[in-house]
């Protein structure tokens, strides 16, 4: 694996087989419409963009939408990053750009981070973002160590 060690120009990277694997295990997966943590419509994994109640999916659509919206995330936080990633790194934020959000992921502390090159520091920020209406859920606890974990290399 010589390319583990490369960094790359944020432009290089596409989204991964494994962010897909990662968010849609993470998501799981529902066919009627819900309302999640906050009360936010959702739908297939994780899906809430124009979701409203009594809306359905299937498996084949709910896929193709969750790489639909993981580009429009990687595509929506690369502006953000100025530094190389790798593409753990990369897989690592998308995942939790997904779940948080472009402009809340843009607008963090990671993000600061790492721009001034603390990638340990980036990645351990990740951690903190496990709270949904100011309550810590174990559920957002297991997928943040294991966003973390891919950050680092670790998956």
């Amino acid at each position: 694996m010589a390319g583990k060690n490369l960094r790359l120009g944020i432009g290089a990277l596409g989204i991964s087989a494994t962010v897909l694997v990662s968010i849609a295990l993470h998501e799981g997966y529902r066919e009627d419409a819900y309302q999640d943590a906050v009360g936010v419509p959702t739908v297939g994994y994780g899906e809430t963009v124009g979701v409203k109640m009594g809306d359905r999916t299937t498996p084949e659509r709910a896929l193709v939408t969750l790489l639909s919206s993981a580009n429009r995330h990687a595509d929506a936080i690369r502006p953000c990053i100025h530094v190389p990633l790798h593409q753990h790194e990369f897989d690592a934020y998308v995942s939790l750009a997904y779940n948080i959000g472009a402009g809340n992921f843009c607008r963090s502390t990671l993000v600061k981070k790492l721009n001034a090159k603390d990638y340990a520091g980036a990645c351990e920020e990740i951690r903190r973002w496990n709270k949904a209406g100011g309550k810590v859920l174990p559920g957002l606890v297991k997928r943040r160590e294991a966003e973390y974990r891919m950050c680092m290399g670790e998956t």
